[in-house]
């Protein structure tokens, strides 16, 4: 059993330190979904303010619910729709202050209210997207962003 109790008074040193896990965590292990299942639960533990985290995966052209900590969630999203669909079709990072005011949002759980997506790329193909929802708005700022980038980029590897 893992247990990573990681809190820091800084963002900064937050997502270093979840990194620094989820680095560990993911190490040696081949299973790409067990790897996606583990880092949603050590995000789900460690950032404040979340109600939702996890993966949607490139299958055949169109996102396909992965790995996931929260409520039940859509299960298919295709390319350009939605916050995480778009995020998959321009291949760039979708930082949403107010996900009721993104044309076209899905709304999987009415209690969210800004959204983190940043895509998985790997030698230039799209692998998914890591998609972190908050019940607060803006409640993701450029210094979540790089830290977001930087786990996305330990779960390319590992996935």
């Amino acid at each position: 059993m893992y247990d990573f109790k990681i809190e820091a008074a800084d963002k900064t040193t937050l997502y270093a330190d979840l990194a620094l896990a989820l680095e560990g965590l993911v190490a040696g292990e081949t299973d790409g979904i067990a790897n996606m299942a583990n880092a949603t639960g050590l995000i789900w533990e460690t950032l404040p303010d979340i109600n939702w985290v996890g993966f949607y995966r490139n299958i055949d052209g169109e996102l396909v619910l992965g790995p996931f900590q929260g409520r039940p969630a859509c299960i298919r999203i295709p390319f350009g729709t939605g916050v995480c669909g778009v995020a998959a079709q321009t291949r760039e990072v979708q930082l949403v202050e107010d996900v009721h005011a993104f044309p076209g949002h899905i709304a999987c759980d009415s209690a969210s209210n800004s959204e983190i997506v940043v895509p998985l790329i790997r030698d230039g193909e799209l692998l998914g997207v890591l998609d972190i929802d908050s019940p607060k708005h803006a409640r993701f700022d450029a210094e979540d962003e790089a830290g977001v980038v930087r786990l996305a980029e330990i779960m390319t590897k590992a996935i």
